[in-house]
């Protein structure tokens, strides 16, 4: 995607590609896409940040009485939708920041979040946090009101090519589409799941790998609606297969030097990266509520379907919640392979530096690596080997959250209280709800 772009390169490509309409797009607290949509007259009024909308109606925002809030556009992430148009009238967007009336950036937005730790890591001397999401979904067939069935597209399995993978030209016309948008991926495959796929991104600045992480649930969406098919970024909607994650490739930089990599290290990892990486198992369980934030998430993170439930880590192993892959030099990083697509990709990302930030700050060491498949060790072994679990429910995840002050601190007092307000309510929602497997065992036996 262009970067460096000015007002007037904006309002150039608006007259050059038929623009009509323009999307100003951003996050709610809970990860779900919002935006403001506005003729092109208006235009000059949103590049100068002078468009307000009405923060009271946004998850996560503001209170009634405080309601008013300014979007600033980010010029550089101007993208051209290739739907919801014509060639005569097409419909172009931008994502912003949310501002208060007062000129600050609000509090609650979560693109502003994860600004506010990526500031804590360039005062510590990184230049540059690189990140790269592994985004899995699976493919249902719609009925023929447009609503998703549970028949999935396909029975492929892992690499699967057609006819197995019936999925495989709606895949391919995501990439094409996402590539025609100047998006830059690294691979597209089937995953091991029927019906369930995956695309890789190249590695981006923290900031821009989350707008591509919610411009990219926008394309998968929209193309597979062309299909007849429902895409869907739900951890775990079948039960007995592999559910949907998004591993997390990170590193950070300074300039153009890799500060993961340690070429007289056995294996090849700075000090620097273990102390990331021991910040990162330190804090695992309490940002697991913000990489994991549904209630479905923790169906996912059980043992049996290659979803890692245990904080460890391994060069090698893929069990662990941190997995090492083998590229060294530029390419070093540490993998976290706990998130899920559900996750607010912003304020994932920041709860993750942040864990790393603390691990370099008190020069904390890893534990030792696992080397065994912890999904066959059992409690005592593990004990033993001082492995932790993940949280295994949403509520044990929140507790968690509200004990840790580094990851509280992460999100900001105001985020912090209002994401753990409405995760408290969807709980409660979940707990109290009598569930068709509760029947099915007991309606009869009882």
């Amino acid at each position: 995607m262009a970067k460096n772009m000015t007002k007037e390169d904006v309002l150039k490509s608006v007259e050059e590609n038929n623009v009509e309409y323009i999307r100003l797009q951003f996050t709610d607290l809970l990860g779900t896409i919002k935006n403001v949509e506005i003729p092109k007259s208006q235009l000059p009024k949103a590049l100068d940040n002078k468009l307000m909308f009405d923060g009271s109606s946004i998850e996560g925002f503001v209170r009634i009485e405080e309601s008013d809030m300014y979007l600033y556009p980010d010029l550089d992430t101007w993208i051209i939708y290739p739907w919801g148009g014509t060639e005569d009238s097409r419909v172009a967007g931008l994502i912003c920041d949310v501002y208060t009336p007062d000129g600050k950036p609000f509090a609650g937005d979560p693109r502003g979040i994860l600004k506010k730790v990526l500031k804590e890591a360039q005062d510590m001397g990184f230049s540059a946090f690189n990140v790269g999401p592994e985004p899995e979904f699976f493919l249902f067939k719609t009925n023929d009101q447009g609503e998703p069935t549970m028949d999935l597209n396909d029975k492929g399995g892992y690499f699967d090519l057609a006819p197995l993978d019936l999925g495989e030209n709606c895949r391919r016309d995501i990439v094409v589409t996402l590539d025609k948008m100047g998006f830059e991926m690294e691979a597209s495959h089937h995953e091991v799941a029927p019906g369930q796929h995956e695309i890789d991104f190249k590695y981006a600045n923290a900031v821009t790998a989350a707008d591509n992480i919610q411009t990219f649930k926008l394309v998968v969406k929209n193309i597979a609606r062309r299909y007849g098919l429902h895409a869907t970024f739900m951890p775990k909607p079948l039960f007995g297969v592999n559910g949907s994650g998004m591993h997390i490739n990170q590193s950070l930089f300074r300039e153009n030097e890799n500060s993961f990599y340690d070429p007289s290290d056995e294996l090849g990892l700075s000090q620097t990266a273990r102390q990331y990486l021991a910040g990162i198992l330190k804090h695992a369980r309490a940002f697991t509520a913000v990489t994991n934030p549904l209630i479905n998430s923790y169906k996912r993170l059980v043992p049996g379907y290659e979803a890692p439930c245990y904080v460890a880590w391994s060069p090698t192993n893929r069990s662990p919640l941190v997995r090492i892959p083998a590229s060294r030099g530029m390419s070093t990083r540490i993998e976290v392979r706990s998130p899920d697509s559900s996750a607010n990709p912003y304020l994932a990302l920041a709860v993750m530096l942040k864990a790393g930030l603390h691990g370099i700050k008190n020069k904390m060491e890893p534990p030792k690596e696992t080397d065994r498949n912890i999904y066959v060790m059992d409690e005592a072994e593990r004990e033993k080997a001082g492995i932790q679990s993940l949280p295994a429910t949403l509520k044990e995840a929140l507790d968690e959250l509200k004990k840790d002050a580094v990851i509280g601190d992460a999100l900001g007092e105001h985020a912090l209280a209002h994401f753990i307000e409405a995760k408290e309510i969807e709980w409660d929602m979940f707990r109290t709800q009598v569930h068709p497997w509760e029947r099915e065992q007991y309606m009869s036996l009882y």
